[in-house]
């Protein structure tokens, strides 16, 4: 139970810190192509983590024995997750795009793992999952439309790979430490974003001022995080991991009122309330039980 409890753990801080990105950005140039930006977060980040792997002597050791089928399936799928959500929110919309993504990758993994591993979730974890996706819904959806329908089959399309890239992580639980799966990872996936720097302007990143929100989007809400993300992977759950990380939004909300000064709206108060509930039940919730073999 205590070794479950820090793989929660680490996952909420993961998702807390992944939150802090939409306050981030805005301290960014004006004129900054957020492709460009989810690049530069990939690099950095890909950077710290391969110098917490290798300051690490176990750590160090285990990329001899790296597993290279998973870790590049993994890095593929967060690269992608990275580049799909980018250009989803530029077409659906930042709250719609985001609602999508993030809501859909639960379902999207509670499908695998009920299809591929036979392992339903059981009524309270159901539940659970179901009023966090509804609450994280509530708390970034925009009052207004306009959403295209490209933008909201990206935004899904990103939730799988988001989705793809937890089952690919979490199914090398144990085998390999943390950081050396995570460095090894966010190596493939900052070379699968890296063409963005080829193809699209970055002088705006050339502006010194932009230089500590670059850094701190690539060191802690990329390298900790992610950090911290895979070494909850180990210990929980995949479907418990990615409906923990419902916290992101939350996080986004809250820090909008207290640093942006947003407004506080009843919808929101209650997105959060269902958004607390519903990562409450899954935290408590046994994992799942088998589908019975016919």
């Amino acid at each position: 139970m205590t070794v479950r409890l820090a793989g929660i753990f680490a996952v909420l801080c993961a998702a807390v810190l992944w939150g802090t990105t939409g306050t981030l950005q805005t301290l960014l140039p004006a004129d900054r192509e957020p492709l460009v930006v989810a690049a530069i977060r990939l690099a950095v980040g890909a950077l710290s983590l391969l110098a917490m792997a290798l300051l690490a002597g176990d750590s160090r050791r285990a990329f001899a024995h790296l597993p290279l089928r998973p870790v590049i399936a993994a890095g593929m799928a967060i690269g992608l997750y990275n580049m799909l959500f980018f250009v989803a929110v530029t077409q659906a919309g930042v709250g719609v795009g985001t609602a999508i993504a993030i809501g859909s990758a639960p379902v999207w993994v509670t499908l695998y793992e009920a299809l591929r591993l036979g392992r339903l979730p059981g009524p309270l974890r159901a539940f659970g999952q179901a009023i966090s996706i509804l609450g994280a819904a509530l708390l970034v959806l925009d009052s207004g439309g306009g959403a295209s329908v490209g933008g909201m089959v990206l935004a899904a399309a990103a939730g799988a790979a988001y989705a793809a890239y937890s089952v690919a992580t979490g199914g090398l639980g144990g085998r390999v430490p943390p950081a050396t799966l995570a460095a090894g990872t966010f190596t493939v996936a900052a070379l699968i974003a890296a063409p963005a720097f080829i193809a699209l302007p970055v002088a705006w990143a050339a502006d010194p001022t932009a230089w500590p929100a670059l850094a701190f989007l690539g060191v802690v809400t990329t390298g900790v995080a992610y950090a911290l993300f895979t070494r909850g992977l180990a210990r929980v759950a995949t479907s418990t991991a990615v409906t923990l990380s419902l916290m992101e939004p939350l996080t986004a909300w809250l820090l909008a009122i207290f640093v942006v000064g947003e407004a506080v709206t009843a919808q929101r108060l209650i997105g959060a309330g269902l958004v607390f509930a519903g990562l409450a039940l899954v935290t408590l919730a046994p994992v799942g039980r088998k589908t019975p073999q016919g």
